[in-house]
């Protein structure tokens, strides 16, 4: 197997893991009714926003690969940093 198939088989192997994160994130943070402790909702809301998160990344890699594999010049990208409240006003 050359490279280039073997990136295609990648491509799609990280496809395939979005639509399970895309599962996971569908997901009910809680599944019982019962009194949940913050800490295990906490938890709960962190998994689900990772895997959100997760999910991102791995689509934007397989859409920088995918240019590479068909020669499509790469796109500049200016990464946003998030940043907070004494951050924004330190300038």
């Amino acid at each position: 197997m050359n490279t280039k198939e073997t990136k295609k088989n990648i491509i799609q192997a990280g496809q395939r893991a979005v639509e399970e994160l895309i599962k996971v994130a569908k997901e009910a943070i809680v599944d019982s009714d019962d009194d949940i402790s913050a800490d295990r909702l906490k938890n709960a809301a962190a998994t689900k926003k990772l895997a959100i998160f997760d999910a991102f990344e791995i689509l934007s890699r397989i859409e920088e690969e995918e240019n590479m594999l068909e020669n499509k010049p790469k796109k500049e990208i200016e990464k946003k940093a998030f940043k907070g409240f004494a951050e924004k006003r330190s300038k």
